[in-house]
């Protein structure tokens, strides 16, 4: 017990050396930690910050990689259960696109007017995810009544793909039927224009996640390491750490919010026409500022840890001695 007790003062006086003059003796009377132990305390509210933050950036990059899994997490969604309404509209006998797919096409049509996607082989919705898009049907139906809201029945999902770039235009013609192309549904070049114009920005996005969840995990690890340490090296460690997750994340919710927004613009603007519209990713945006503001919260607290630690260093109490320097 008596080495332990050497061993402690030892490790407290390389934090809190002795003043000019005064020799380290560690026959000293004990320390009291109840300094140290506040110090403990105190770090736990950076810690918990820095775990949230870390559960919730993962949340936003995995989102949407299983069927159902967190669905309303996306990043956008794409509506086109009502796609080539116009076009499919059998009163209109100059249609080209009846002209195309043919009569036995035709009576399908008829019947399931009410869910064009249905008619044209499509599904309902394409939501689009940070690692894949996912598609489905809505339930009950496409149209919302006065009791009830249409639901997302997610029916598969792309594979995981790093710095994936969801393009709707691509994942629709391919499931459309047989002698039916998006220029018969009179899709909007606008819109693969926007598309492709945030190409780029969203496999910086996928980057910029990727250096944000692995920093805020360091910083998770030096967050447990200074609740139990007490001295300069840990606060300044676990601020700088909190500081990348910080820009990290803050680029990324900044530049997912822009591609969120131009995209949603674009569709709701141009596809009006053709019975397509778009919505924005709220849950998404929420959890990704929430991890960025948790981070800055955590970035500033290990800030507070170092400056209490400064003023605990000019006064320092041992028992049945007390001085200030």
């Amino acid at each position: 017990m008596a080495q332990y007790k050497c061993f402690v003062k030892a490790l407290h006086f390389l934090d809190f050396p002795p003043p000019p003059g005064e020799r380290l003796s560690l026959s000293s009377p004990p320390l009291s930690f109840g300094k140290l132990q506040l110090m403990r305390l105190t770090a736990l509210f950076p810690l918990l910050c820095t775990l949230v933050a870390f559960i919730l950036t993962l949340l936003c990059i995995f989102a949407g990689s299983k069927g159902g899994y967190i669905e309303e997490a996306d990043i956008f969604t794409l509506n086109t259960s009502m796609l080539g309404r116009t076009a499919l509209d059998t009163t209109e006998s100059s249609s080209s696109l009846l002209d195309s797919i043919g009569n036995s096409v035709k009576g399908e049509v008829n019947d399931l007017i009410g869910d064009v996607a249905k008619a044209l082989n499509i599904h309902d919705f394409y939501s689009a995810h940070l690692l894949n898009y996912c598609e489905g049907y809505f339930t009950p139906g496409p149209v919302a009544n006065k009791t009830v809201d249409p639901d997302k029945n997610v029916t598969q999902c792309s594979n995981r793909t790093a710095l994936f770039h969801f393009d709707p235009t691509a994942a629709i013609q391919k499931e459309l039927k047989p002698g039916i192309s998006l220029a018969d549904l009179e899709w909007p070049s606008t819109i693969q224009d926007a598309v492709h114009a945030v190409e780029v920005a969203s496999k910086a996005m996928f980057v910029l996640y990727c250096v944000g969840v692995a920093a805020t995990g360091l910083a998770l690890l030096g967050a447990f390491v200074g609740v139990f340490s007490d001295g300069r090296a840990a606060p300044l460690a676990n601020n700088a750490l909190a500081s990348l997750a910080l820009l990290a994340l803050g680029i990324a919710s900044a530049i997912v919010t822009v591609i969120m927004s131009r995209v949603v613009h674009e569709v709701n603007k141009h596809g009006d026409d053709i019975g397509i519209s778009a919505a924005k990713g709220t849950t998404f945006l929420g959890m990704t500022w929430a991890a960025t503001v948790l981070m800055a919260i955590a970035a500033v607290a290990w800030i507070y840890e170092f400056v209490a630690f400064r003023r605990r260093q000019t006064s320092y109490v041992f028992e049945g001695k007390k001085g200030r320097y």
